[in-house]
């Protein structure tokens, strides 16, 4: 399958879109119409730029409000068509994106749209183009891909078809199934992009939020597989309108636009099966060493702490102390570093080695077996700090690469700010990416899994634990009747209908902090309704300095 990308969904110049989108090795280019406006190049020089690129020009977008129009509009809207047509001659582009009407003098009536999308394609046909005709979600009379077909049917013109978009499609709920009963010929153009699931207009939602296929919450996969069992050949294109990714490096946009395209394409990943390792960068490991000896860690060499099954690395290194890498269990290390390096990620020297977006090495382990000592565990999750401009691109690393699933994006007051985090999981995997407005915050942290909290917490130097204010405790004793002394231990609590969550944190040193966590039943969330008190508490006491 061909693969294209629409020049709007990554930043800079035309020239710097077009540089970018052949780096990361698309052989297509859908050309938005506001690009080449603003560009100092002609459609004849984009059109020779494209081809020494190695890129096609797969699509020209869009043309508006046509369809349906009172009688005295169609000569206007006719000759503001030649126009184009002329234009995407010099552009060597012979398909023209017509999205549904949406001016309020347009007119609810499918014969007279067909009539008109017929006259236009008729015209089309004299330059050699042809119409693909799309369904806006927020249309004024067609908002649904089915109703679009039906017209393009009614039309029957051969230089007229459909063009498809997932969002259009996934986000006013409609049922993709029924791509299926479009003739693969007439289905011009497959467009895809995702979204988070937001409660907000359509079209803010669009025009701001959308993302590359596996960063958002639809299900961008499901659909073309309806489109391939339809009979589509044509190219697989990204069509992306999203804030942050107009500021990023357009770069490392149209790399994660393509990661996102490759990933629809291959087989179910390896998924990971546990947590080996974290491993800690620090310039000193003494003040962490003793921090991990109180919580029951038994040094096993000169950088390797372990209990349980959780192990943690102390590696020497300049700097604050920070989370360096992460080992992962696999069923199939040599199988999951290939799909690593299928999906671009970077491939670090060293055995089963890569880098995640934020620099963080991830390495694949076999799984080990590991005797019992002490109340911890295992690792039961780590978190670690985004970049805000990058906090997409590592969700969809982790969901690609690695397998883990997405939750729901999360905000969390914070006293100076706010907290964006999301949790990605697989099984007993977990991480929680955390991109914050706040300066200085501690958003790095391992989180050590105990079978039995409140003997752990009983253990340990008061001194070493965060100190939560008594009016944490007062309304927890308001809201439940806990069987330990919460206060006294320190201890957060939360509940749902699926089990307990019993956590405490340590002082942070450098920018990393522990946590220990006891799951009780089927509790799968994070504690999130705590997060506002450990978040001000932190930023009242701040790091400590590794002596």
């Amino acid at each position: 399958m061909r693969t294209s990308i629409a020049t709007v969904s990554v930043g800079g110049t035309l020239a710097e879109k077009l540089t970018a989108i052949a780096a990361a090795g698309f052989d297509g280019v859908e050309i938005f119409e506001n690009d080449l406006l603003a560009s100092p190049m002609s459609p004849a020089e984009v059109r020779v730029r494209a081809a020494d690129l190695g890129l096609s020009i797969d699509l020209y977008q869009p043309f508006r409000d046509f369809e349906a129009m009172p009688a005295d509009l169609l000569a206007a809207n006719l000759r503001r068509a030649d126009h184009k047509f002329r234009l995407m001659r010099q552009l060597g582009a012979d398909l023209l994106l017509v999205c549904s009407n949406v001016s309020p003098a347009a007119i609810g009536s499918d014969e007279l749209a067909a009539e008109q999308l017929r006259s236009l394609a008729s015209l089309a046909a004299e330059y050699g183009i042809r119409i693909a005709y799309e369904a806006l979600a927020w249309g004024r009379h067609v908002d649904d891909y089915l109703h679009a077909w039906r017209i393009v049917h009614l039309a029957d013109h051969p230089n007229l078809g459909t063009c498809l978009d997932s969002f259009h499609i996934l986000s006013r709920g409609f049922d993709p199934i029924g791509i299926e009963a479009i003739p693969g010929e007439k289905i011009f153009f497959v467009q895809l992009a995702d979204a988070p699931i937001l409660a907000m207009d359509v079209l803010q939602w669009s025009r701001h939020y959308r993302c590359f296929p596996g960063q958002g919450m639809l299900d961008v996969r499901g659909l073309v597989g309806h489109v391939l069992r339809a009979g589509y050949s044509g190219p697989l294109s990204l069509e992306v309108f999203n804030d942050v990714f107009r500021q990023a490096d357009a770069g490392r946009t149209a790399l994660d636009g393509m990661r996102s395209l490759i990933a629809l394409g291959l087989p179910e990943p390896v998924v990971p099966t546990g947590l080996a390792f974290a491993e800690l960068a620090v310039a000193d490991p003494a003040r962490l060493g003793e921090l991990l000896a109180a919580l029951g860690f038994v040094r096993t060499d000169a950088q390797r702490w372990e209990q349980g099954a959780a192990r943690i690395v102390l590696r020497t290194a300049s700097g604050e102390p920070e989370l360096a890498a992460i080992g992962l269990e696999s069923p199939d290390p040599d199988a999951a570093l290939t799909r690593a390096r299928t999906l671009r990620a970077t491939v670090l020297p060293g055995e089963h080695a890569i880098a995640a977006p934020d620099g963080t090495q991830i390495v694949f382990c076999p799984p080990t077996t590991v005797p019992r000592s002490g109340h911890i565990t295992h690792i039961d999750h780590v978190a670690l700090t985004q970049p805000w401009h990058h906090f997409d691109e590592a969700a969809l690393f982790y969901r690609s690469v690695l397998a883990l699933c997405p939750q729901p994006s999360l905000e969390v007051p914070d006293p100076y700010g706010l907290l964006r985090s999301r949790a990605m999981s697989a099984g007993p995997v977990r991480m929680v990416l955390n991109i914050t407005q706040v300066q200085g915050i501690p958003t790095q942290h391992i989180a050590l899994a105990c079978d039995d909290l409140v003997a752990t917490a009983r253990a340990l130097p008061p001194d070493l634990l965060l100190e939560i204010p008594a009016n944490y405790h007062d309304d927890l004793d308001a809201r439940y009747d806990l069987p330990f002394d919460h206060r006294a231990l320190g201890i957060m609590y939360d509940r749902d209908d699926h089990g307990e969550f019993l956590h405490l944190y340590t002082i942070t040193i450098g920018r990393v902090f522990f946590e220990l966590v006891q799951r009780v039943g089927g509790y799968q969330g994070y504690g999130a309704v705590n997060a506002p008190v450990r978040l001000a508490v932190q930023h009242s006491r701040g790091p400590m300095t590794p002596q």
